[in-house]
């Protein structure tokens, strides 16, 4: 029983987080060039990721999340519209797929850049 409502209880967490980055609209450039999301959350690209294809998945994705498009969110100029192994869509900047980092704890920060040294901060 306990077991079966920790799971139930990790699921949501994992759908809340997914939800929490989804939105309609791509991404606000900051004043000092870089993308963040609509809660104004720093955006990143992935070494990794290649041919318009995202390289995260699975617990890359919690730690990573992916700033997923809702509604009727399309592709426009340099925004672009990619299909992840699990069919959702994320958003991606000149080709490459953007993502949240789950440690960045309040607008403006940027722990994630330079982590293994393939992720980045998303610029102009």
């Amino acid at each position: 029983m306990v077991r079966t409502v920790l799971a139930m209880l990790m699921a949501m967490l994992l759908a809340t987080s997914f939800t929490a980055v989804a939105q309609s609209a791509p991404a606000t450039k900051a004043a000092d060039g870089t993308w963040t999301n609509a809660a104004g959350m720093t955006l990143y690209v992935f070494d990794r990721d290649a041919g318009g294809k995202s390289a995260c998945n699975g617990p890359c994705a919690t730690n990573w999340p992916p700033l997923m498009v809702t509604g009727s969110g399309g592709a426009s100029g340099d925004w672009t519209v990619i299909v992840r192994d699990d069919g959702g869509k994320q958003w991606a900047y000149k080709g490459k797929p953007l993502y949240t980092w789950s440690k960045d704890a309040k607008p403006g920060d940027k722990t994630g850049d330079g982590v293994n040294s393939v992720w980045h901060v998303a610029k102009d």
